[in-house]
Formats: C-alpha cells, structure tokens, sequence
C-alpha cells in the first residue's frame, strides 16, 4: 500500500515480556491486556511500511529462576520456562488474527501441532508478506533469557532494531530503580557498553553484549502507554534509545 506512513526502520522487532500479559493480575493471562497489546501491533502493521517480529516471555506463568531457586534443576526449570513462552505466543496470535493481523507462531523447540518450528528463511518469508511473527521457546537452550532471544532473532531477521517493552511502569532506563529511588533521572540515550559497565538492569548482560557486538540499537520504551510504538517508529523520542 502507497498510503503507508514511512517507519524510521523497515524492519524490527518487539520483545514483550511474559509479565505484561498478566497486567495488574500479577500471574496468568488478562485478555484485556492482550488485546491492547495486540491492537498495539495491528495498529502499526496497518499504518506503517514495517515489517514487525515479536518474542515473547513466560514470566506471567513460569520463571525458570524461580523454581531453580526452589531447588528444581535450573536446565529442567528453564524448558518449563520455554513452555510458558508458547502458551502466550498462542494468545498473542489468536487475538492478532481476531483484529485481522495475519500471524505466523514459530518455537525452538518442535511442536508442530501448534505452530512452526523456527526456520529462519521461511521466517524472513512470512516478515516479507505481511506477517507478524511470534517467536517462541526462547532460545530453545536454557541458560538463556527471553531477552536474549530477542536479541538472537532480531540479528537473525536483520531487524534494524530491538524494542524492549516495559510493562512496570518505568518509561525508560534510568540512573537507578525509579521505583526505589526518588533521585534517579531517566537516561535518553546511552551506549551498549556504558549499560553494562554501569549495571544498569534493562535487559540480561548477554543480550545487550550480542547487540552491541552486532550494532543493534535498542529502544527501551513503557508498552502499556497506547501509541508508543506507533510514536517510536514514526521517528519520536520515546523512552531509552541505546546504540
């Protein structure tokens, strides 16, 4: 479509953490929040020339930190984990393709009763006619975080960008927990190795190093505020850009 709007990137990818779905609830699935969420993504794949991927997290039903620090074995935590990104992808994708968004779920680990196993061309493929895809199961490795999957496929679709979603209400990445201190200051911009010789705890160590070592800048942005996205791609300064 000509009419489309210009997007500052031609293709990108969203990592929406497991939490965000449960909103306020805390655990489990609020459809509400899905279909913001969702509608979010619609919106943006009907008004803008994008090609837009998504992972998506557990957190909401299962962290396998959690139960390794209950004593489970971590490897045996983390696939439980991996399952629980799957359960969202599939709710992501029946709400997408309710608003009319055709959708494609892709897992690292095989369950072809439920969606594809991740096949980096035929990913790229689905991206190229329109689809969003909805990238399950991690890594398909424990030890890995969601937020390290997003960084793996947003190299591996040659994405332009990675946006890291906040559902907890911080906008940004800041000096210091807003949350737990009242004299930390929002950062605008920031470099990769500047977030980790800080510390500062916007995505895991791993994640931010593969960007860095790949050039892939990450916008750091509150998900739950409609129109972020939208504002973010159409080239506004919106929450944490790290480059």
């Amino acid at each position: 479509m000509s009419d489309r709007l210009t997007s500052r990137w031609d293709r990108v990818l969203l990592k929406v953490s497991g939490e965000a779905f449960a909103g306020e609830d805390g655990y489990g699935i609020n459809g509400e929040v899905v279909t913001k969420i969702a509608q979010e993504i619609a919106d943006v794949r009907r008004d803008f020339a994008v090609d837009l991927a998504v992972v998506v997290g557990g957190g909401n039903i299962w962290r396998g930190m959690s139960g390794a620090g209950a004593g489970m074995d971590r490897a045996q935590a983390d696939y439980m984990g991996m399952l629980a990104t799957a359960i969202n992808a599939l709710a992501l994708q029946d709400t997408l393709e309710q608003l009319g968004q055709p959708t494609r779920v892709q897992t690292a680990i095989h369950m072809s009763q439920i969606a594809e196993p991740y096949i980096r061309r035929r990913a790229i493929r689905h991206l190229e006619k329109g689809r969003v895809v909805i990238f399950a199961g991690g890594t398909g490795n424990p030890f890995f975080t969601t937020d390290t999957a997003a960084a793996l496929r947003a190299v591996e679709m040659e994405a332009q960008v990675v946006l890291k979603g906040s559902h907890s209400g911080t906008d940004g990445i800041y000096t210091s927990d807003p949350r737990l201190d009242s004299t930390a200051t929002k950062i605008d911009e920031i470099s990769h190795l500047e977030v980790v010789q800080q510390g500062l705890k916007a995505m895991d160590t791993t994640a931010i190093t593969l960007c860095m070592d790949n050039q892939m800048p990450i916008v750091m942005f509150d998900l739950m505020v409609p129109g972020n996205v939208r504002s973010i791609l159409a080239g506004e300064s919106v929450g944490t850009l790290v480059t």
